[in-house]
């Protein structure tokens, strides 16, 4: 009598699952039959709460918590910041060599969601892969390094897969422009904030999109290189008035006023105000246009995958409560309940 084989699904280890990406993310894979894997303080809370995936106990920033965690993963997602964006100098780093140290240990390709803050205006409107990365902010220089060492461990053999794209939006996308400066959560949209300068485009990136992309680069991961990076084109305000424009279209309300955001008032009270001096830092990326060239991704996968910009803005605008019951055919409190990432970030890390 012969024996048949069990062949077990990978294992994902997600690291930032309650956040924004890291939530996409683990939705994504866990769609495509990955077992997802997933770390919180509260693991037990997390299990009874959602309880497709596997909670385990620990925390992103101690090193033997993920080591132990990543133990049988083919995938690390490293979707984790320190939590509130605090002693970014001290943590961001240990927390990526950590990442690393459990990826070499265990034979897992990381993936990771990049940033544009690694470019400075020498790179810019149009910003490639191989643009040259000379940072002009404290974030900035960090991630560059961070992806240094990245590359460094991919020399080493660490595969690696970075993907960078706009500025995120969607359903549970945590700490993101759009729903702490475009408009305000929680209440039907009164007003539109436009943080661009007068004319200048930006690029934004609809969560389960990136997902999708990442999702999609892993299942072709016998052609993709020991360390790879691409970059999301997503939707492309040209002006900084297309994105408003969906907003009132979605909606329903051709009359919303597009103000202005008050970066004044903002300098003023920066030095009492931790997320005024975040948002400043960024400023620079809302004076002048910064697209992404994804050429690279559109001659690998031969599309990137996009949700029509309406739906999306629906999408995430009933998950904000900005939205009546049902717009659209969009249901803000099914939309809430399906979502993984719905649960705000939390002590574990916040998505890049």
């Amino acid at each position: 009598m012969t024996e048949t084989a069990v062949i077990l699904p990978p294992v994902a280890l997600v690291l930032g699952a309650t956040g924004g990406i890291g939530g996409a993310v683990a939705a994504k894979l866990a769609e495509r039959g990955y077992r997802v894997r997933a770390m919180h303080r509260r693991a037990s809370e997390m299990q009874a709460r959602i309880p497709q995936y596997q909670w385990v106990q620990g925390d992103a920033m101690n090193g033997a918590d993920v080591m132990d965690a990543a133990r049988g993963a083919s995938l690390i997602v490293h979707g984790v910041n320190p939590p509130g964006y605090r002693n970014w100098g001290k943590l961001v780093l240990p927390m990526i060599d950590s990442t690393i140290a459990a990826a070499k240990r265990h034979g897992a390709r990381i993936l990771m969601p990049g940033t544009i803050y690694n470019f400075g205006p020498d790179s810019f409107p149009l910003v490639r892969e191989d643009s040259p990365q000379h940072p002009v902010t404290r974030k900035g220089r960090i991630r560059v390094e961070l992806e240094r060492r990245l590359e460094a461990a991919a020399a080493d053999g660490v595969p690696v897969l970075i993907v960078r794209a706009g500025d995120f939006f969607g359903p549970a996308a945590g700490n993101n422009w759009f729903a702490q400066g475009v408009i305000k959560p929680g209440a039907p949209v009164a007003a539109i904030t436009n943080p661009s300068s007068p004319g200048v485009g930006h690029q934004w990136a609809y969560l389960p999109d990136v997902a999708e992309t990442m999702v999609r680069l892993l299942e072709h991961a016998d052609r993709l290189p020991t360390f790879a990076r691409f970059h999301m084109a997503g939707f492309r305000d040209r002006d900084g008035s297309e994105l408003a424009a969906s907003i009132r279209r979605v909606t329903g309300r051709p009359d919303l006023k597009l103000k202005r955001f008050p970066w004044l008032p903002a300098m003023v009270a920066s030095p009492f105000v931790p997320l005024f001096r975040e948002l400043l830092e960024m400023r620079y990326l809302w004076s002048r246009e910064v697209m992404m060239d994804n050429r690279n991704l559109i001659e690998f996968l031969g599309e990137e995958p996009r949700t029509p910009i309406d739906e999306a803005v629906a999408t995430t605008l009933a998950s904000l409560g900005c939205l009546p019951e049902r717009v659209d055919g969009v249901s803000r409190t099914e939309n809430q309940d399906s979502q993984p990432g719905s649960i705000s970030a939390s002590s574990t890390g916040r998505a890049a």
